[in-house]
């Protein structure tokens, strides 16, 4: 059965309109794309024989792609975050922040990893302030 599917007579607008033709699908059942594609029909056919198009993709990468794959590739179960909270900064924005204020620091002189470590204990310094911090008001409390 999953033989008699040929993907390669024909594409998807094809065959749908070739089923609405001979009556196997009704006019009101038609897929909502259909009116679509027949209103901006691609400029090429899109079959599974047309070869890919030569271009030469740019690659987009930004310094802090660099600072964020450095973070994840050492820390990998770094937790969750809450989508709803939008106003507080992830563990990694975090990072990204003490690092680049680390760099300026050394003027960007300083070795990768070195301005890495620095930032990473900058953080767990920032984190176990934030503790001490929550204890704190609910001792208070």
């Amino acid at each position: 059965m999953a033989n008699s599917r040929l993907e390669k007579i024909g594409t998807i607008y094809t065959r749908a309109a070739g089923l609405i033709k001979s009556g196997a699908k009704r006019w009101e059942d038609r897929p909502l794309w259909f009116d679509v594609y027949e209103a901006f029909p691609p400029k090429e056919e899109p079959k599974y024989d047309r070869p890919s198009p030569n271009l030469k993709l740019q690659q987009i990468f930004y310094d802090e792609d660099k600072i964020r794959a450095m973070f994840h590739k050492a820390n990998k179960n770094i937790g969750s975050i809450d989508l709803f909270k939008s106003q507080s900064s992830t563990l990694t924005q975090r990072f990204i922040e003490c690092y680049r204020k680390i760099d300026e620091k050394y003027e960007g002189k300083e070795d990768a990893q070195k301005v890495y470590d620095e930032a990473l204990q900058l953080l767990k310094l920032e984190k176990d302030s934030k503790e001490m911090e929550s204890i704190n008001t609910t001792i208070d409390s």
